[in-house]
């Protein structure tokens, strides 16, 4: 019988350390994965569409200039014009995010233009955005990760403005006061309420995002 106690006990000790072992293995894998690998986005495939899920991931990189100054700008293609002036610099094009929106079912509301801007809410689906990046503790709400200085809700929605993002080449995704040219913004502002009539500013929160030049993943969903 002491033998055979012996024997479970050896068994089972084997077995933990083979448990142990596949564990470590995992966590090293995962540890092991490039920097911009994100939520199943990465540079070689920034954009990821899951209809099932009805999300829309795009990779990002955390831009640490606008923890202290503000922008107009959540998130623009990095090699756009304006690439260099949002809180999140995107890897994916203005048409990629505009189809993807599409493919999970968002309708663009195409009702501003450049002649109405400044006096026009942007209408659309709205749209919830989602921050994470490896480390995170969860999927981050866009309003827990951007400050607006009059403490209101950033409220995106599908703007549309296809044709006018190709043209103008601005690399913007999503903007923080109504946009005719960024794909999503914020309905919360008219266009100019950032730069040009200064009644609001937007700045990253450095208390809860990672620090500059971090790989992050935006998650976009139709908010229901």
């Amino acid at each position: 019988m002491k033998l055979k106690k012996i024997l479970s006990v050896l068994i089972a000790a084997g077995l933990l350390t083979t448990a142990a072992g596949c564990s470590s293995k995992s966590n090293s894998t995962t540890q092991n994965q490039p920097a911009d690998f994100v939520a199943g986005v990465s540079l070689d495939k920034p954009i990821k569409v899951d209809k099932e899920a009805g999300t829309v991931t795009v990779l990002t990189k955390i831009n640490g200039k606008y923890f202290n100054e503000s922008t107009r700008h959540n998130s623009v293609e990095q090699s756009g014009t304006n690439g260099a002036k949002s809180v999140f610099t995107a890897y994916a094009k203005p048409e990629e995010f505009y189809n993807a929106l599409i493919e999970i079912g968002a309708k663009p509301g195409e009702n501003m233009n450049p002649n109405n801007a400044t006096t026009t809410h942007v209408e659309g689906s709205p749209i919830k955005v989602e921050v994470t990046w490896n480390g995170a503790e969860k999927k981050y709400d866009i309003n827990e990760v951007v400050k607006d200085s009059n403490g209101k809700q950033i409220d995106f929605r599908f703007g549309g403005n296809l044709q006018r993002a190709i043209e103008k080449n601005t690399g913007c995704l999503s903007c923080f006061d109504s946009c005719p040219v960024g794909i999503i913004s914020n309905t919360t502002y008219t266009y100019g309420a950032v730069e040009t009539r200064k009644e609001v500013k937007f700045t990253g929160n450095e208390q809860v995002l990672p620090e500059d030049g971090t790989y992050a993943a935006t998650i976009y969903s139709i908010k229901k």
